[in-house]
């Protein structure tokens, strides 16, 4: 019998033949696969990041319900601020939770936190004293210092001692730590007074190379903020005014240190200046000199500091060594209380940073964010009295007039306002403040700087420069008059002179009425010039001299709310998620998951770089247009 015939092969010639792709769809083809998995890699990564850090929370929660422990009697508070003091966090919840989980610091510290954890701790029977330790504190100014250094003489008004000691300690720092009952230095540590100063970069030459036409338009023979794009040098009327409002602020740093070290502010001064030879007398060891000249108390080395807490009756640590301690992070998570926030009461609104228009994130001042922030907490049933707490050197002038109108309207809905001056309060800072019932500023509170100017840029030399030119036609002589392409009419100067000379009638005229007085008399110490709070309060720009404390007992007093009142922050409402993330950046959580070792890698905190100030004026410059300031470059060094 034959075989079964076998099933024939195809020929090559039958074989089904799939579409050959050209060559364009095939790459069209490898471009979607390729954003295909970018896609899903994104996706996936975004999950599971958020998936890890939800169970981080659960695991870390769990085990901190079962390892938290309480404040233990006996208890010294150790306060080691780090980075920046702020009035508020510029710092959003993302980034503060980031970098504790990765083991890194958020380099800001809330005024308002470390000044409620002292005062919570004098009157605190588990708190025995308080360590201060200031080595790694950036302050910006004086008058928030102030304001710690007051609640730190509450805490020993308590009965109960606050020592210092730092390896190392600048000006700024000693005038906090100068109110320890005992400053200590590291034998190998020291301390430098220097005094103040207030240089700048100037940047015409730098301009006239790059062909840039910068066009300075100003009302106020002091108002110097702007110099350094038309000159390169500081002017005789800006050396004036900064030698005068400065000399005032080092005159109340010397006070204040002299008082509180039993010291004559005379020979204070004398030893400041003469630092290149007396620094000789002890062979160049600054922390000897400073305990020649009674500036701290001894000298100590980490382990004797702690040897010496021990022998004063302070209790070792858990595990036997060290002694028995709380962080400022714990012990504000222990102390805090929300109870109090559904209660009327006062309204604290903080205006922190550069004003500029629209809405900006916190640690900013948004002509629309800061002026929604006043309106909601006048809309709040809770507010019966507004403090505007403001650290500003002011920015562009009708976002400030959008945040003094909300003032404005506050007080007319009865609702007193109080501004709380902190760090600098100048220029726009003054203007967002003008309206108010009363100012309240620190004895060293930078403020005043009543003035106004405007910046035009163009820029035909640089295209020059370049072979390029601009040319063509117009309808009228205006037309086209803010072309940054072409070179500035004069008449086109006269009008944007006539605003800002309208600005500048607007602003003494607003603060004339606002403080009862006539026009000339607030334009004779306006014209730009920057004052202390003492200076101003002799002239008449504030109402008086004191912290946030005294601002709030003073709305408080205001709205009759009696001794006993509840005191709220109106902030930009927060996700749930960001909620979320700062309750968990505060809990116990974080520091147990690190002590298992669980952390993120440390490029998760992203650290940011600051610009050179001047230059920071520029950021939100439009082109094309002029652009209307009221600012101040008055900080100190």
């Amino acid at each position: 019998m034959p075989p079964p015939p076998m099933p024939s092969r195809p020929t090559p010639s039958s074989a089904p033949q799939s579409p050959r792709r050209n060559g364009f769809w095939a790459v069209l083809c490898g471009i979607g696969r390729g954003i295909n998995v970018v896609r899903l890699l994104i996706v996936n990564a975004v999950f599971f990041f958020l998936l890890f850090i939800v169970l981080l929370a659960i695991v870390g929660g769990i085990a901190a319900s079962h390892t938290k422990a309480a404040v233990l009697d006996g208890s010294v508070l150790v306060l080691e601020p780090e980075g920046q003091l702020v009035e508020q966090y510029s710092v959003d919840p993302l980034q503060r939770t980031l970098a504790k989980l990765s083991g890194d610091k958020t380099q800001q510290v809330q005024l308002r936190d470390l000044v409620a954890a002292i005062d919570a701790a004098a009157k605190d029977k588990r708190i025995s004293r308080i360590l201060l330790l200031p080595d790694e504190l950036h302050a910006g100014g004086f008058a928030a210092l102030r304001e710690v250094g007051a609640a730190l003489d509450r805490f020993r008004a308590a009965g109960k001692p606050v020592i210092a000691w730092a390896a190392n300690l600048d000006q700024g720092q000693y005038y906090l730590a100068a109110h320890a009952d005992r400053v200590l230095l590291d034998p190998q540590g020291g301390l430098m007074l220097t005094g103040l100063a207030n240089y700048r970069l100037f940047y015409k030459s730098l301009l006239d190379k790059l062909g840039v036409d910068v066009h300075l338009f100003r009302v106020g023979q002091f108002k110097s903020a702007a110099e350094p794009y038309i000159l390169d040098h500081a002017s005789a009327a800006s050396k004036e005014a900064d030698g005068y409002w400065m000399g005032g602020l080092w005159d109340e740093y010397l006070a204040e240190v002299a008082k509180l070290r039993k010291l004559d502010p005379a020979a204070l001064r004398a030893d400041v200046d003469d630092l290149p030879q007396t620094i000789a007398s002890t062979g160049g060891d600054l922390a000897q000199l400073a305990l020649n000249e009674h500036l701290i108390d001894g000298t100590a080395t980490r382990a004797e500091l702690i040897a010496s807490l021990r022998e004063q009756g302070v209790p070792a640590a858990k595990n036997g060594h060290g002694f028995r301690s709380v962080d400022l992070a714990h012990y504000s998570t222990d102390v805090s209380n929300a109870t109090s926030l559904f209660a009327p009461g006062v309204t604290v609104v903080v205006a922190e940073g550069e004003i500029a228009g629209g809405k900006q994130p916190a640690g900013s001042i948004g002509g629309e964010s800061t002026a929604a922030l006043i309106r909601a907490a006048r809309e709040d049933r809770r507010t019966k009295a507004l403090v505007l707490r403001v650290d500003s050197p002011g920015g562009e002038v009708y976002a400030a007039e959008q945040i003094r109108r909300e003032v404005a309207l506050t007080r007319e809905a009865g609702i007193p306002v109080v501004v709380s001056m902190g760090d600098v309060a100048a220029s726009g800072g003054y203007w967002i403040s003008m309206n108010a019932d009363r100012i309240v500023a620190e004895p060293n509170t930078i403020t005043g700087s009543i003035g106004i100017f405007g910046m035009y840029y163009s820029v035909p030399n640089t295209l020059a420069k370049f072979g390029i030119q601009s040319d063509g036609v117009a309808t009228g002589p205006m037309a086209g008059a803010f072309d940054i392409t072409r070179p500035l009419d004069p008449k086109v100067g006269a009008v944007i002179q006539a605003i800002i000379d309208k600005g500048y009638r607007d602003f003494v005229g607003g603060v004339a009425k606002a403080r009862g007085k006539g026009f000339d008399a607030i334009d004779a110490i306006a014209q730009g010039r920057v004052w202390t709070g003492s200076q101003a309060l002799d002239r008449g720009l504030v109402d008086q001299l004191g912290g946030l404390g005294d601002a709030t007992a003073e709305a408080a007093s205001m709205a009759k709310l009696g001794a006993d009142y509840s005191v709220r922050y109106q902030q930009a409402p927060m996700s749930a998620f960001e909620s979320f993330l700062v309750g968990f950046s505060q809990s116990a959580s974080v520091e147990l998951l690190q002590g298992w070792g669980l952390r993120l890698p440390p490029w998760f905190a992203q650290v940011h770089a600051l610009a050179a100030p001047e230059l920071s004026l520029l950021r939100n410059a439009k082109a094309g247009a002029p652009n209307v300031y009221a600012y101040c470059f008055c900080s100190p060094h």
